[in-house]
């Protein structure tokens, strides 16, 4: 018999070998047709795999993030089965699930090409392969046998990739008539899968090499019901509608240039109004919340980034180095290590404590070509940073501090949906990817864990994905359309006060070590803007847009009147701007939609004789005529306010 743990604690005991599908039955036939998959002490299984020993488990379904996944590369291989019965002698190199929903496989389809009506036809194959409720059956396969099998295949690409595994590390996965290298894991059976939508065909080069073969990559979605689906795609649709490059462009907010260099973007004059109103938020925020603000350099020396621990554990992120006077000097990947000498630049002691360091730090950092995407993924980053110096006892406070103020922001920007995501270390790799420290690694791990418990914060853990020196929260935040963006992050060190030799002197009159949280609750500029204009679908909030008021006079004849509104609103620290345009009011509205300006002042022979404005809201229309004072307090208190509708 084996003891098999459940996240609630509970224990039951049950016989060698059974599956955790097995488990999920023997509670319930309810929850065991929802089980896709399972986490097996911490490793996500096949539902069907013998569990053979002492083990904690818990059920993954449609409902866990490793659940979709597993749910999407198990579609990968159905969509394999499709292609190989329309394309015989087809070959595949791989098909992983996406992290942003769905799959894709890459296919040498043997010169063949692939048109938009065979994805229907591809569609149509593997919904009827999906009825026919095929089980995924795992098998381990010693790897001469392998080989032999995708030799006598002729599959260069299987052998590739089995070249670089030994016995023990090999397992095939097959249902219905489709056999495949794979890891796994699989869903039980393709019985769930019941709605399917191809979505794109494109090139990619075999091992992502320009010099290898292009290979056809087929992506595409699949949910357990026609309804999720069909809600899928009409969100699709509603964010290409809102796609931050796109808004961003028309709404003049950034653009990019070839001189410049890829993932740098320009901020045009709109986008820099909004910058600038974020850090004003931002300085504001964390004044009052007892910050210091400090600037610090966009280089510095090798010596510095070798005593952080950067250039080891994080050089491949970070741009090469320059060479001056036999001195290497690295482009600033991140604040943290110049805030630590500015604490150290002066003696501390426990009465200092805690020290709060902001900077709207400009840092760079080379991602690679192919994962830049738009202002999420860029090269040149504007962080919302801070470090909190403080002792053990003052951890909790501060580290939930810092939460309450992500709590804060939500609110302002009418953020509902958000949890936070528990990075911990993986102990197999203390040393490599994380600093050796077990007994501080889980210390801190549960000092974060306490805190995030009692503020009663959702949050999930994630194991392996903590930054080389701490544990971290990454904050997932939803759009209003409900997709998902990872805003910033909230990170424990206990690592680079020692590295740094940063001391002060506590009440005993000993030196101490602080512990440091990296703070960025506003993340990047880049990729909260970018949020942002997909969030308000560039409607943003009148607080936050560039121009907050047109003034549409409907002739030249009262452009004098329009003038001096003009003037009243610069006068209040209100933007604005005349059209003064030789065009009917008619398209002057239109055009004015457009640009998503908030309010839209039209005046005319009636406005102007009784000082007042016909006052257009945006996405409400016409709000009649009102006293010009009247409507100039009223957007101040708007403004003041940060106010969202």
């Amino acid at each position: 018999m084996i003891r098999i743990t459940f996240p609630d604690g509970a224990v039951r005991e049950y016989q060698q070998g059974i599956t955790a599908l097995e488990i999920a039955k023997s509670i319930s036939e309810g929850l065991a047709r929802k089980v896709l998959a399972a986490s097996v002490n911490g490793q996500t299984w096949d539902a069907t795999r013998p569990i053979n020993e002492d083990a904690t488990v818990k059920f993954l379904t449609w409902d866990d993030k490793e659940g979709k996944s597993t749910f999407w590369h198990s579609s990968a291989h159905l969509m394999a089965e499709a292609v190989e019965g329309m394309f015989p002698g087809a070959k595949f190199w791989v098909g992983p699930a996406l992290d942003n929903g769905g799959f894709y496989y890459d296919i040498d389809l043997g010169g063949r090409s692939i048109s938009e009506e065979d994805l229907a036809k591809l569609e149509k194959k593997m919904n009827e392969l999906a009825r026919q409720n095929n089980a995924y059956v795992r098998k381990a396969i010693p790897k001469t046998e392998a080989v032999s099998y995708f030799t006598e295949k002729g599959d260069e690409y299987k052998l590739d990739l089995i070249s670089g595994l030994t016995d023990g590390e090999i397992t095939f996965y097959t249902q219905g008539g489709f056999t495949d290298l794979c890891r796994g894991p699989h869903i039980p059976s393709t019985g769930p899968i019941k709605a399917i939508k191809l979505t794109n065909i494109a090139g990619a080069y075999w091992k992502n090499d320009s010099n290898n073969k292009m290979l056809t990559r087929i992506y595409g979605i699949s949910f357990p019901s026609q309804k999720e689906l069909d809600e899928h795609l009409t969100m699709l649709e509603e964010a290409k509608k809102r796609d931050h490059r796109k808004l961003g462009k028309e709404l003049g907010i950034f653009t990019m240039d070839d001189d410049v260099g890829p993932g740098l973007p320009l901020w045009m004059p709109n986008g820099t109004i909004i910058i600038e109103e974020l850090e004003q938020l931002a300085k504001e925020t964390e004044k009052a919340a007892g910050y210091k603000r400090v600037v610090t350099p966009h280089i510095a020396k090798e010596s510095m980034y070798l005593t952080s621990g950067h250039l080891p554990y994080y050089e491949d992120s970070m741009y090469p180095p320059m060479e001056l006077d036999g001195t290497k000097y690295y482009l600033k990947a991140m604040n943290c290590p110049h805030h630590h000498k500015i604490f150290s630049a002066e003696p501390r002691s426990y009465k200092d404590l805690p020290l709060r360091l902001a900077e709207y730090g400009t840092c760079y950092r080379y991602e690679q070509s192919g994962e830049l995407f738009g202002l999420m993924r860029v090269r040149c980053l504007h962080m919302n940073d801070a470090h909190i110096y403080c002792s053990r006892e003052q951890f909790a406070a501060e580290f939930r501090a810092v939460n309450d103020m992500y709590l804060k922001y939500f609110d302002i920007f009418g953020i509902d949906k958000y949890v936070m995501r528990l990075s911990l270390h993986d102990p197999a790799k203390l040393g490599k990817k994380y600093i050796n420290e077990p007994e501080l690694w889980l210390e801190t791990e549960e000092m974060v864990r306490q805190v995030l418990k009692e503020s009663k914060i959702p949050y999930v853990e994630v194991p392996d994905e903590g930054a080389f020196y701490g544990p971290k929260i990454d904050v997932q935040i939803w759009s209003t359309i409900g997709r998902e963006f990872t805003l910033a992050t909230n990170q424990v060190d206990f690592a680079q006060g020692k590295r740094f030799e940063l001391e002060y002197t506590g009440t005993d009159n000993a030196p101490s070590t602080p512990l440091i949280i990296h703070r960025a609750p506003l993340g990047t500029h880049e990729r909260f803007i970018g949020f942002l204009l997909e969030h308000y679908a560039g409607k943003f909030p009148t607080w936050l847009a560039p121009l907050q008021v047109k003034i549409l006079p409907i002739s030249d004849k009262f452009m004098p009147y329009a003038n001096t509104l003009l003037e009243s609103l610069k006068n209040a620290d209100i933007r604005a701007e005349v059209d003064d345009r030789n065009e009917k009011i008619g398209k002057k509205i239109r055009d004015t939609e457009l640009m998503k300006v908030p309010y839209m002042f039209v005046v005319g022979e009636k406005e102007m004789n009784e000082n007042k404005v016909s006052v257009r809201r945006q996405g409400k229309g016409d709000l009649g005529a009102v006293d010009v004072d009247t409507i100039i307090n009223q957007l101040k208190q708007e403004i003041r306010t940060r106010k969202s509708d």
